[in-house]
C-alpha cells in the first residue's frame, strides 16, 4: 500500500492568492521546525544568491545561526547581500564566493576557496541557474542550460562530496538539495544529444531537460550515498518572477503570468524559498531522500495533481533509474575530461 505523501502545509496551498498569501515563507518553515538560532556550527553552501530565491534561502538559513557560504557572478552585489543578511544579529557568518557555473575552472576555483575556509559542509544547495536562454554554449562548450544548470553543479558536488561525507553522521546526515522546476515536465534528457546539436532549438525544452537532469542527479546521489548518511532531494520552488526570465522579455512574462488564475499562483521570493529550506533542514528529510518536493510537500505523479496549483506533480520520466545512472556516468566522464 502506497504511503501518504508528507504535506505539512497542504491546507495553506488550497486557495492561493498571489505573493504574500497564506502559503509559508522560508523563515516560517525555520520557525515551525524550531530551528531559529539552533544550528550554530553547521555549514551551508548555496549557489546563486545575488537575488530572489537564493537571497531568501540564505537569509532563512542564517536565521538558524549556521555559517552560510553563498555564490554568484557579481562580487559587489554578493558581498552586499552577505552584509545585509548579517544584520539579523545571528552568530553565524555569511561569506560570498564568486562563481560562474558556465565555467568548470571557475566552479573548481570556488570549491577550492570554500575548502580553504571550512573543513565542514552539512548541506549543499544547488539553487543557481539560467532559464529560457537563447541558443549558446558555456565556456567549456556545453549547451548553456545543460552546462550551467547540470554540469556546473555536478562538478561542484564532486569537488565538495568528500567534505559532505566527512561531515555526515547518523545523528545529523549531510544533505544535497537540487533546485529543479515544474518545467522538467516539458522534456526528458536526450543522452545521445545533450548538447542539442540538432538544427532546431527550443529554449523551453532545453531548460526543461536541464531541470530533469537536476532531479536525476538528486535521485542518483541518494542511491549512491544515502547509506553513507548523505541524502538528496530535488525541489520545485513554485511560480515566481525571477532573473531567470530576463531572456524572454517583459511582454512574454505579462502574457505568462497576467491571467488572474495564473497570477494567484505566483509566490514571493520568501515563499518560493520555503520548499528548499524544508528540504535542507526539515526533520522530515533528515534520514531520507530521493524525492521530488514542491509546495512544501512530497511530490506525486503529475496526473494525480489537484487542479489550480503550480503543483507538486512530477513527470513519469523524473524517476527513470536507468537514465539517471547513464546521466551520472556521462557527467562524470565529461567533467573529468574538461
Amino acid at each position: 500500500m502506497a504511503s501518504t505523501p508528507i504535506a505539512p502545509y497542504d491546507k495553506d496551498h488550497e486557495d492561493p492568492n498571489g505573493p504574500g498569501d497564506a502559503r509559508p515563507t522560508a523563515l516560517k518553515v525555520i520557525r515551525d521546525q524550531g530551528l531559529d538560532g539552533k544550528l550554530q556550527g553547521k555549514v551551508f553552501f548555496v549557489t546563486g544568491c545575488t537575488n530572489g530565491i537564493g537571497v531568501e534561502t540564505a537569509r532563512a538559513l542564517h536565521a538558524t545561526g549556521a555559517d552560510v557560504y553563498i555564490t554568484g557572478r557579481d562580487t559587489a552585489r554578493g558581498e552586499e547581500v552577505a552584509k545585509r543578511i548579517m544584520h539579523d544579529g545571528k552568530p553565524g557568518k555569511v561569506v560570498f564566493i564568486e562563481m560562474h557555473l558556465d565555467s568548470l575552472a571557475s566552479v573548481r576555483d570556488a570549491a577550492s576557496k570554500f575548502l580553504q575556509l571550512s573543513d565542514t559542509l552539512n548541506c549543499l544547495i544547488c539553487n543557481a541557474g539560467v532559464g529560457l536562454h537563447p541558443k549558446a554554449r558555456t565556456r567549456d562548450g556545453f549547451e548553456m542550460h545543460f552546462g550551467t544548470n547540470h554540469v556546473g553543479h555536478f562538478a561542484l558536488f564532486e569537488a565538495l562530496k568528500d567534505t559532505l561525507l566527512r561531515s555526515s553522521s547518523p545523528s545529523y546526515p549531510s544533505r544535497l538539495v537540487m533546485v529543479s522546476s515544474r518545467s522538467h515536465l516539458a522534456s526528458s534528457v536526450d543522452l545521445d544529444d545533450f548538447n542539442l546539436e540538432t538544427p532546431t532549438y527550443d529554449a523551453h525544452s532545453a531548460y526543461g531537460a536541464s531541470k530533469t537532469a537536476n532531479i536525476w542527479m538528486a535521485n542518483e546521489v541518494e542511491r549512491r550515498y544515502g547509506s553513507y548518511h548523505l541524502h538528496a532531494t530535488s525541489v520545485h520552488p513554485g511560480a515566481v518572477v525571477s532573473g531567470l526570465s530576463r531572456h524572454v522579455g517583459e511582454d512574454f512574462m505579462k502574457k505568462l503570468f497576467g491571467p488572474p488564475e495564473i497570477a494567484k499562483l505566483i509566490k514571493s521570493a520568501e515563499q518560493a524559498a520555503a520548499t528548499t529550506i524544508w528540504a535542507a533542514v526539515g526533520a522530515e528529510w533528515q534520514h531520507r531522500g530521493g524525492k521530488y518536493l514542491a509546495d512544501v510537500q512530497e511530490g506525486v505523479p503529475s496526473e494525480t495533481c489537484t487542479e489550480g496549483r503550480t503543483g507538486p506533480g512530477y513527470a513519469p520520466h523524473a524517476f527513470d533509474e536507468e537514465k539517471a545512472k547513464r546521466l551520472w556516468e556521462l557527467s562524470d566522464e565529461i567533467v573529468r575530461a574538461t
